[in-house]
């Protein structure tokens, strides 16, 4: 993402990439701005002026294509809820694997006892021994992608067991509500003959 708007604090997509189980790239598209670019972000998103002067894929087909490429597949990710929230898409929770989210991997922040998101590159250090985003040397999100698929694969098996409980409860919830529309409400008295 880069910034637009007069602080450059409005994100705005910049270039999309996505990569298959096997690390291949299905899309790695630089998008066209709607608006001025008040901040590429060079040191995080590794986008320059010049790299968005090559862009011709506009934000609509980029939305279609990224829409497509994901339907009916597991979103594995670091942070989705930016990049899905810029694309404009969403992306059902149940086929939705964000590092950022996953509890085993969070902190707690302060002395709150709230579980507090870690950075990939902690993450990489700490679960995969990789060194990920180094400083001075250019982003690039082929890396974050594969990150935080290798993340997902160092404990696919806990996560998806996890996701079963999640799955499982949802549905019991659901069955439980529709079995109860079928109720009378409890402030309903019954008719005495």
């Amino acid at each position: 993402m880069v910034g637009v708007g007069a602080d450059g604090r409005q994100s705005a997509l910049a270039r999309v990439t996505i990569i298959d189980w096997h690390g291949s790239v299905l899309m790695d598209e630089l998008v066209q701005q709607q608006q001025v670019v008040t901040d590429y972000r060079t040191f995080v998103s590794g986008i320059t002026a010049e790299d968005l002067d090559r862009a011709e894929l506009d934000f609509a087909t980029c939305q279609q294509r990224v829409q497509q490429l994901l339907k009916g597949k597991v979103l594995v990710g670091h942070g989705l809820k930016s990049d899905l929230r810029v694309l404009g898409i969403t992306h059902p929770w149940y086929n939705t694997r964000d590092t950022a989210k996953y509890e085993p991997f969070q902190q707690v922040r302060f002395d709150d006892g709230v579980l507090w998101p870690r950075s990939l590159k902690d993450l990489c250090r700490v679960h995969l021994n990789r060194d990920v985003q180094v400083q001075g040397q250019p982003h690039c999100p082929h890396e974050d992608a594969l990150a935080a698929l290798d993340l997902y694969r160092h404990v696919s098996s806990q996560w998806e067991k996890a996701m079963q409980y999640k799955l499982a409860k949802t549905r019991a919830i659901e069955q439980h509500r529709l079995q109860g529309q079928h109720v009378a409400p409890a402030w309903v008295a019954p008719s005495l003959a």
